[in-house]
């Protein structure tokens, strides 16, 4: 059993490794399924540790580290993408410690984190292999902000007797040094909504020989309203959030268009009104174009991208267990997202558990938004994220 001095010490004699490794991955951000030089650098470091690595489609790979004894087998997950973002080099106090060199790509959302906790956590755990018992497997997961490597790595990993995984989030809305474990759901589901409303054009001044499809979209997003207010579980949140509505010209405003685009998200963290808030979306569409004698056509991304992010009661409990005995106090609870992460779907292979660790420092100015120019990290909470997968994977394994 790693004891607690192990685990803490070994990981702040790390610190240059991990903070170096970290601004490496900041400074060469890559878009989603373009991450050709993050993964070599990952494979490079995971090669050096003599482990085999598994090549997953794209960019994506996961490594095993057996440690030849019988056992429970955990995976843990890291995702390696980055967004398209011009990076401001400043946060909301001061100058970044590591700016992006890539044009318009940043990582903000953690993920540079992300992967470098990983690391350190391979390091850590192939040099007390011996102290150790069953498998780990380090999933690396390109495409995350696309949701463009999540189902070739599922088929990579589903016919593996997988016990448990964990995953880190560093979260922007949670202090340095607290840490977020919660059993349920912690992170929300996701649909789009897209589609075309198709009507007759015309010119402006006899609007009566026209279908306007302008007026179908428009009473289409007020009876949308009306149904999520008495249809929509009140006790279940599903949010609404229309991003476009697109048709006509503003160069030819005397002309009434053939039809308008609709595009759109919703959120929630029950998987059956999910579901059901898409059928409403559908209806509602449906029958309020008829009305106006228009008709809808869905496109094939109108649908339910990604299920909630359900954390395994066990797993919750072994984790918060894991981390009090390293740090009294950073647990903190009723913590939840209305992001969305394909994490959701290692669940259909293996009970899950996303742990969100905070990153937030207002002297430093690590507060912002995810998904902002002005997102940035206080590395410390990385040594948080080592340590707490580290006290999970070893209890769940010596303990369980």
């Amino acid at each position: 059993m790693l004891s607690r001095d192990i685990i803490l010490n070994e990981i702040d004699s790390m610190k240059d490794y991990i903070f170096k490794t970290r601004r490496y991955f900041h400074e060469n951000p890559e878009l989603s399924g373009e991450e050709f030089e993050t993964s070599k650098f990952l494979k490079e470091e995971i090669k050096k540790l003599g482990l085999e690595i598994i090549e997953v489609e794209k960019t994506g790979f996961y490594a095993t580290l057996d440690t030849k004894k019988p056992g429970k087998t955990i995976g843990i997950r890291a995702d390696i993408d980055a967004l398209p973002i011009q990076e401001n080099e400043r946060n909301l106090a001061n100058k970044k410690l590591a700016i992006s060199k890539n044009d318009g790509v940043m990582h903000a959302c953690g993920h540079d984190g992300h992967m470098t906790i990983l690391l350190t956590c391979a390091k850590f755990f192939v040099k007390h292999k011996s102290e150790l018992k069953g498998k780990i497997i380090f999933i690396f997961e390109e495409g995350e902000e696309q949701g463009t490597g999540i189902n070739a790595m599922i088929d990579a990993l589903k016919n593996i007797d997988i016990d448990g995984i964990y995953g880190t989030h560093l979260t922007s809305f949670m202090n340095v040094g607290e840490i977020s474990v919660d059993p349920g759901p912690v992170m929300a589901g996701a649909g789009r909504v897209w589609f075309d409303v198709i009507g007759k054009g015309g010119h402006g001044s006899r609007p009566d020989l026209s279908i306007n499809p302008i007026f179908a979209a428009s009473n289409i997003l007020n009876g949308l309203t009306s149904a999520w207010s008495n249809q929509i579980d009140v006790t279940k949140t599903v949010t609404l959030g229309i991003g476009s509505i697109n048709g006509g010209s503003n160069l030819a405003p005397n002309v009434i268009p053939d039809s308008v685009e609709v595009t759109g998200t919703f959120r929630f963290f029950d998987m059956e009104e999910g579901i059901k808030a898409l059928e409403i979306i559908k209806k509602v569409a449906e029958l309020t174009a008829r009305a106006h004698k228009c008709k809808v056509v869905f496109s094939e991304k109108n649908s339910i991208t990604v299920g909630p992010v359900v954390n395994d009661e066990k797993l919750s409990l072994i984790a918060k267990e894991a981390i009090n005995n390293l740090y009294s106090k950073a647990l903190v609870e009723n913590k939840t997202w209305f992001a969305s992460e394909s994490f959701s779907k290692y669940g259909q292979i293996a009970p899950s558990l996303f742990a969100f660790v905070g990153t937030k420092n207002d002297k430093l100015g690590s507060g912002a938004e995810h998904h902002n120019e002005y997102f940035d990290i206080d590395e410390e909470s990385m040594i948080y994220g080592c340590c707490a997968t580290i006290g999970f994977v070893n209890k769940f394994l010596i303990e369980n």
